[in-house]
């Protein structure tokens, strides 16, 4: 049987402000992207996105980003290798301590928002992640877009690596993600998201922007968490992926 991991950004509120239906998309999810505290999530809910994980047999990963709460690590920051290598240490280990109290430990690590795009091209940032990683724990799986600077520097350092695609993400046709600031970037309609993976996983192919088809290679397909509509979507999703005998199931 054919099988592929659905993951989603979870633990994405913060104190009083709640983003998104953790607990409904963890039932449908195989992977759970947790925010660590930068662009989003303070302790209370990564404990408890953690702990609902586990509950549901879902795998962790540290969704780690640029130190951006106001911003949602969607902007790109310039920050020095050095201090990104540092700041990424900080934020799997500050969520493995919650994973591990939960009951579980972080098994990957996923970039968020505007750090994931800039290592696509961006070399420096990229290395300074893959050394954060490597120095941490070497043996965590990293997520990225295929073809991206930051997958090509991880597998030269030894890091498993996981090509990721994204279900509710316009693509360029050069195979990157549409900018979250031009028209259409996101998509919302659950059917058409949902036929939109099986394509992706059937025939590795998704229809770019300009109506040209793009090769996807996926191990693991994005469902935000925090998109109008999410757990609509990924229900869709899931739905159709069965009745087609797609088993889901998590990637490590």
């Amino acid at each position: 049987m054919t099988a592929i991991d659905l993951n989603a950004d979870l633990g994405e509120s913060y104190g009083a402000w709640t983003l998104g239906d953790d607990d409904a998309m963890l039932a449908v999810v195989s992977s759970a992207n947790v925010a660590c505290g930068f662009h989003a999530g303070d302790p209370a809910t990564l404990l408890r996105t953690c702990h609902s994980a586990v509950t549901g047999s879902v795998r962790i990963g540290a969704q780690v980003g640029y130190h951006d709460l106001a911003g949602f690590g969607r902007r790109f920051v310039d920050i020095e290798p050095a201090e990104l290598t540092a700041d990424v240490i900080y934020q799997m280990g500050a969520l493995h301590a919650l994973a591990q109290v939960a009951g579980s430990a972080i098994t990957y690590v996923k970039p968020h928002g505007a750090l994931y795009n800039a290592i696509v091209h961006h070399r420096e940032q990229a290395r300074a992640v893959v050394r954060a990683v490597t120095a941490y724990d070497a043996t965590l799986p990293v997520l990225g877009l295929p073809g991206s600077i930051f997958l090509e520097e991880a597998e030269r350092a030894g890091l498993r690596t996981v090509t990721e695609a994204f279900a509710d993400r316009a693509y360029t046709p050069q195979g990157t993600l549409v900018p979250r600031s031009e028209p259409g970037a996101v998509l919302s309609d659950p059917e058409a998201v949902a036929q939109r993976v099986l394509t992706m996983i059937t025939d590795g192919t998704v229809r770019a922007v300009d109506g040209t088809t793009v090769d996807v290679s996926a191990e693991s397909i994005c469902l935000h968490g925090d998109s109008p509509g999410a757990v609509a979507m990924a229900t869709a999703v899931s739905e159709l992926l069965r009745a087609n005998d797609i088993d889901i199931t998590a990637f490590v």
